[in-house]
C-alpha cells in the first residue's frame, strides 16, 4: 500500500498517544510518546527542527507511521514502555525496566496487612496497584493512607509478637491503632485495610472531599502550614487518581474488543494484553449491512477471528453484549483447552480500556476509510482479479517457489505464502537441496515440491490417526494455487509432482518477456495476457520478487558460512567446538592468521598441539586464505 506521508501527517490528531515508525520492510524502528501526536510527529519532518544525527538517520528510513491515541500522557508513557520492550526498535536506546515504575503493595497475606512501596510485582498473596509514574506521589499516598486509616508500618510478625514491645511513636501521635498491643481486633483492622483498598481501586471522592474540608478548616483557623500540607496531599492523591489503564496488575492475558460503525462500514479494534501489559493492537475492516447491529457484527467477528488465531486469551472484554454469548464462550473454551470468559464491563478500568479501544476504532474509521479500501483492493481485490483471470473460485492461499544457486553451489529453494493477498511469513520455508548437484533448476524444483507436499501429506495422516482437527504446521494446509517463477517448463515439473502424489492443485507459471519481465500467466497450456496496471499483476510481481528475495537471502547466508568456516574445517584436529571457540575469540580468519602461537593455545577448547596445527596451517599457506 502506498503511504502518502503528507496526507497522513494532516490526519494526525491533536491528542496524546504513542506513534510507531516503520521502515520499508514494515519493521518497527522507533516508538515514541507525545502530548500532541500532531505536533510531535510533524516535528520529525520539519527541516528546521534538529533532532540530532541519530534521529535524522532514522527519519530517512521512515516509510510509514501509525499511532495509538490515549487519554493522557501518563498512559502514553506506560504504553511506550510496553511497546519498546516488546518490539525492541532499532532507534529506541533508553529502554526502561519495570522497576522504573513503582507499585503500591497491600500485604494481604499477613493477618494485619501493611501498605508498602514496591519496585517489583511478585506472585504472592499481596495485592498490587499500579504501576505509577511518580514515586514521590506513591510515597505520599502511602503516607496518606497510613494517616487516614491508622495502619501499621512496622515489620513485626503479628500476631506472634503482640505485646512483646511497647507501642511505637505512631500510636502516640494517633497514626496507628497499635495492633502490636492487641488494641484492635483482626476483623476491625481488616475493615480499615479494605477502606484503603477501596481508595486504591479508584473510590477517591470521600478522601478528596475530606482533605478539601480539612484544608479549608486549617486555612480558616490560620493554620497555613497545616493547610499547605493538606493541599500537597490533595495534589498527590489527584495525581495517583490518574491511574494507568494501559497496564493491569492482574497479570492476565486478555483481548479488548470494540467497534465503530456507520451505515456501510465498520472497524473492529483489538487490544492485545499479555501478562497484564498492552503489547499491541490491530484493527479489522468489516463490510456490513444497514440492518446489522453492533452486537451481531461483534459476534460474527469473534467467530471469524478466533477460528484462525493461534492463541486465545483467558478473558475477552467486549464493548457490548453479543448474541449467543454463552455458546461463544463455550466454543472458545473448547478451542483454548481452558476456561474463557466473555465480559462486558460497566465500570472500572476494563470499561475505560474498552472506551479507549472504541476511540481508536472511531479514529481509524473516520480517517483511514479510503486507505483501507485501497489496501483491500491491492490484497483481496488483487486475488479476485487472479481468480477471474484463471477461472478459479475462493482463492485464499497462494504458494510460490524459487531456486537459487551460483554455478550449482549450495543450491537452495524457497517457498513463500500469501493469504488473502498478504504475505504469511510464519509459513515461509527454506529448502537445502539434497539430491541435486550442479545448476539444474528443473531437478531442484522437482525435489523442493516433492518434499513440500510429501511432508504435508504425512502431517495430515498424523492428524487423521490421532483424530485431531486444525492446521498444525505450515505444510498441513495446501494452497489454492501454486505460482511458479517460470513458464511451461516449471509448470510441467509442478504438475508431474502433483500427479505422482495424486494431488489436484491448480498451477500457474509467470511468463517472461525478452527483458525478463512478467508479461502474462501460463495456465492450462495457454498463455493468458494480464493488464500490467492491474492490482492482480502488481500482486503477482510482489510474490515473484518475494520468493526470489527469500531464496537469495538463504543462499547468501549459506555461502557466507561456507566461506568463513571452510579453511578451519581443513585443519587437522580442529572440530566444531574448537572452530566455534576460535571464531568467538578472534571474530575473523585474518585475526586467527595474525594470532601468535601463545594466543591460539590460550583459547578455550584449544591445546598446544591444536594451536600448532592452526598456526602452521596459516603460515604455510600464505596467500590462499580469503575471508
Amino acid at each position: 500500500m502506498m503511504f502518502n506521508m503528507e496526507e497522513e501527517l494532516k490526519k494526525l490528531p491533536d491528542q496524546p498517544g504513542v506513534y510507531i515508525m516503520r521502515d520499508d520492510r514494515d519493521a518497527i524502528i522507533y516508538v515514541g510518546k507525545a502530548v500532541s501526536l500532531r505536533k510531535r510527529v510533524h516535528q520529525y519532518f520539519q527541516a528546521s527542527h534538529n533532532e540530532g544525527v541519530k534521529k535524522a538517520r532514522m527519519v530517512k528510513q521512515i516509510a510509514r507511521f501509525e499511532y495509538i491515541i490515549t487519554d493522557s500522557e501518563l498512559e502514553a508513557l506506560v504504553l511506550e514502555c510496553n511497546l519498546i520492550k516488546e518490539h525492541r526498535p532499532k532507534y529506541n536506546t533508553m529502554l526502561r525496566d519495570d522497576k522504573t515504575y513503582p507499585y503500591i503493595r497491600v500485604t494481604l497475606g499477613e493477618d494485619f496487612p501493611r501498605v508498602l512501596f514496591s519496585r517489583q510485582q511478585k506472585k504472592d498473596k499481596s495485592r498490587y496497584f499500579g504501576p505509577y509514574t511518580s514515586a514521590g506521589a506513591v510515597k505520599d499516598t502511602i503516607e496518606l493512607l497510613n494517616k487516614l486509616y491508622q495502619l501499621r508500618t512496622c515489620s513485626r510478625s503479628l500476631p506472634r509478637d503482640i505485646g512483646k514491645d511497647r507501642p511505637c511513636l505512631n500510636y502516640h501521635i494517633h497514626q496507628c491503632v497499635a495492633p502490636c498491643q492487641g488494641y484492635v481486633s483482626k476483623e476491625a483492622y481488616r475493615e480499615r485495610v479494605d477502606a484503603a483498598i477501596e481508595f486504591l481501586n479508584g473510590n477517591y471522592a470521600p478522601i478528596l472531599k475530606s482533605l478539601e474540608e480539612k484544608m479549608k478548616e486549617a486555612s480558616e483557623r490560620l493554620e497555613f502550614e497545616k493547610a499547605i500540607e493538606y493541599r500537597e496531599l490533595l495534589g498527590s492523591v489527584r495525581q495517583i487518581a490518574q491511574k494507568q489503564k494501559i497496564t493491569h496488575t492482574d497479570g492476565e492475558d486478555k483481548d479488548i474488543v470494540a467497534i465503530a460503525a456507520d451505515d456501510t462500514d465498520a472497524v473492529v479494534q483489538v487490544f492485545f494484553i499479555r501478562d497484564g501489559k498492552l503489547i499491541g493492537r490491530d484493527h479489522f475492516y468489516v463490510k456490513i449491512g444497514n440492518e446489522d447491529s453492533r452486537g451481531q457484527i461483534l459476534a460474527s467477528f469473534l467467530q471469524q477471528f478466533y477460528s484462525g488465531t493461534p492463541y486465545i486469551p483467558k478473558e475477552i472484554i467486549l464493548q457490548q453484549e453479543v448474541e449467543d454469548r454463552e455458546v461463544l464462550a463455550e466454543w472458545l473454551t473448547e478451542k483454548r483447552g481452558g476456561k474463557v470468559y466473555i465480559r462486558v464491563p460497566q465500570k472500572g478500568m476494563k470499561e475505560k480500556l474498552v472506551e479507549l479501544a472504541k476511540k481508536n476504532a472511531e479514529l481509524v474509521l473516520s480517517q483511514d476509510r479510503e486507505k483501507m479500501k485501497r489496501e483491500e483492493g491491492r490484497t483481496i481485490g488483487a486475488f479476485k482479479e487472479i481468480e477471474k483471470l484463471l477461472g478459479l473460485e475462493r482463492l485464499q492461499r497462494v504458494e510460490a517457489f524459487d531456486i537459487s544457486n551460483i554455478n550449482g553451489f549450495e543450491t537452495v529453494g524457497s517457498m513463500v505464502v500469501y493469504e488473502k493477498g498478504k504475505p504469511k511469513r510464519s509459513d515461509y520455508r527454506k529448502f537445502k537441496l539434497r539430491s541435486v548437484t550442479g545448476p539444474d533448476d528443473y531437478a531442484s524444483m522437482y525435489e523442493v515440491l516433492t518434499r513440500r507436499f510429501t511432508h504435508g501429506m504425512k502431517e495430515r495422516e498424523t492428524l487423521a490417526e490421532k483424530e485431531l482437527s486444525g492446521e498444525y504446521g505450515s505444510f498441513t494446509r495446501f494452497p489454492d494455487l501454486i505460482l511458479m517463477d517460470g513458464g511451461r517448463g516449471q509448470v510441467n515439473i509442478a504438475l508431474k509432482v502433483l500427479e505422482e502424489l495424486k494431488l489436484n492443485i491448480p498451477v500457474s507459471g509467470m511468463v517472461k518477456d525478452d527483458n525478463h519481465r512478467t508479461r502474462g500467466l501460463y495456465y492450462n497450456n495457454e498463455e493468458l495476457p494480464i493488464d500490467r496496471s492491474s492490482e492482480g499483476f502488481k500482486l503477482i510481481t510482489r510474490i515473484q520478487d518475494e520468493a526470489h528475495r527469500f531464496a537469495i537471502e538463504y543462499h547468501r547466508s549459506l555461502r557466507s558460512k561456507e566461506q568463513v568456516h571452510s579453511a578451519l574445517d581443513d585443519i587437522p584436529g580442529i572440530g566444531p567446538a574448537r572452530r566455534k571457540a576460535l571464531m568467538r575469540r578472534f571474530q575473523s580468519l585474518e585475526a586467527i592468521k595474525a594470532a601468535s602461537l601463545e594466543e591460539l593455545a590460550s583459547t578455550e577448547s584449544m591445546n598446544g598441539q591444536s594451536a600448532e596445527s592452526v598456526y602452521h596451517y596459516f603460515h604455510k599457506n600464505e596467500g590462499i586464505i580469503e575471508e
